[in-house]
């Protein structure tokens, strides 16, 4: 009974507590005069602008779109489909990416970002000191072939004299075509000789009679064991790793 009763008078009595406690939130739209306030305004929303995009701007500049893919590859070839976490193998694939890009990611704070901090430079000028290394970093990786096409796509006759000269919406589409084609190229490499096994497992299996076993439970622990023997997972880091030039 004194619950019930609680219970009502907190219903009663919570609108009147809430609706003093509870700021009001406004919207409101003023002219400034000043322009200096202004622009800083315009930088702060172009800030919040660059975070929500450093997720995609993260797989689409770094060597993280070819690191997961190959894994995703050994994964889905081992036939074990929740093994490793997809959340574990995206934290060793960023991990990975931060290794590779270490020495764009230093240069770009050295030339870019500690210059800029202390006063020395513009925001356009760390903008380009920021991009350049990493701009070098695709342009090692990506085939001329690729590049040609998405610069014809943009209309752009005119062949660059330099890599400084070739624009982001060039490159950037570019790098993912060529990662995802060697990626694809790595995970072709990864299937065959599990695919191997697979194919021996299920000749085992019919030959002795043995039609309703599915051939994946039987030849999953022979992959495991497979990979385990060669070091899979150290080859599979060092090749990833030097794939990088």
């Amino acid at each position: 009974m004194k619950k019930s009763l609680l219970i009502a008078a907190f219903i009663v009595w919570a609108p009147a507590l809430f609706a003093q406690a509870l700021p009001t939130v406004s919207l409101q739209f003023d002219s400034n005069p000043d322009p200096a306030k202004t622009v800083t305004t315009l930088q702060i929303v172009g800030l919040m602008t660059v975070l929500a995009l450093a997720p995609a701007l993260v797989l689409m500049m770094t060597s993280f779109t070819r690191i997961i893919i190959v894994f995703h590859f050994l994964r889905q070839a081992m036939g074990a489909a929740q093994v490793p976490p997809a959340q574990l193998m995206v934290g060793l694939a960023l991990i990975l990416t931060f290794y590779i890009m270490s020495p764009a990611i230093n240069q770009a704070n050295t030339t870019a970002l500690q210059p800029y901090l202390k006063g020395q430079i513009e925001q356009k000028e760390a903008w380009q000191n920021a991009v350049t290394p990493f701009k070098d970093f695709m342009l090692r990786q990506v085939r001329e072939k690729d590049l040609a096409l998405f610069a014809q796509m943009a209309n752009d006759s005119t062949a660059p004299a330099n890599a400084s000269e070739i624009g982001l919406a060039v490159l950037l589409p570019a790098y993912v075509v060529s990662e995802l084609r060697i990626a694809f190229q790595i995970g072709f490499v990864i299937y065959l000789p599990f695919l191997i096994i697979d194919m021996v497992v299920s000749s085992v299996l019919l030959a002795m009679g043995m039609m309703m076993l599915p051939p994946v439970t039987v030849s999953l622990p022979f992959k495991i064991l497979l990979f385990v023997m060669v070091d899979g997972w150290y080859l599979m880091v060092q090749s990833l790793v030097r794939s990088f030039h």
